[in-house]
């Protein structure tokens, strides 16, 4: 068994969409990033890949390649499973939580797993998503970015 843990933050900014999880949410601003900026995904692939000893996502889907300009998280997070599974691992767990002050995020994690869990070829009671605010401080309080943690179990298939 190995476990992996992943963290990334993007700046929130206007003319972008709010993707999270695979999922997009109304919100006034999006994500500012060269993919779709999904905090979340890309702490989540951090995460397993760091489990697998594989690097981190910047080593696979640089952002100086035009190739991944827009480009889903998700189907980034699928490349990500098609590596584990060559190295003969799968998810046992996954556990991550999105810090922002807005947008509300509760209704929409349901879905979130859904998404992910589809992506990665696992059960949905495999992953786990939790949401938090900072009370009002630092950069996710004030409304400036969104960041997101994310920890793993992998063991060999």
């Amino acid at each position: 068994m190995r476990i992996g843990f992943g963290y990334d933050v993007h700046r929130l900014v206007s003319g972008r969409k709010l993707i999270l999880g695979g999922v997009e949410i109304p919100f006034e601003k999006g994500l500012d990033g060269h993919s779709d900026a999904d905090v979340l995904v890309h702490a989540i692939m951090d995460a397993l890949l760091g489990a697998s000893g594989m690097g981190d996502i910047g080593r696979h889907f640089p952002d100086t390649d035009p190739a991944y300009r827009g480009i889903s998280s998700i189907r980034l997070l699928g490349e990500v499973r098609e590596k584990l599974a060559v190295r003969g691992y799968r998810v046992q767990n996954l556990d991550s939580t999105i810090v922002a002050q807005a947008p509300r995020l509760a209704v929409h994690i349901d879905n979130m797993q859904a998404i992910i869990a589809e992506a990665l070829g696992v059960e949905k009671s495999l992953v786990n998503i939790k949401a938090t605010t900072t009370e009002g401080l630092g950069f996710t309080g004030t409304g400036e970015g969104i960041s997101a943690y994310s920890v793993c179990l992998l063991e060999r298939a």
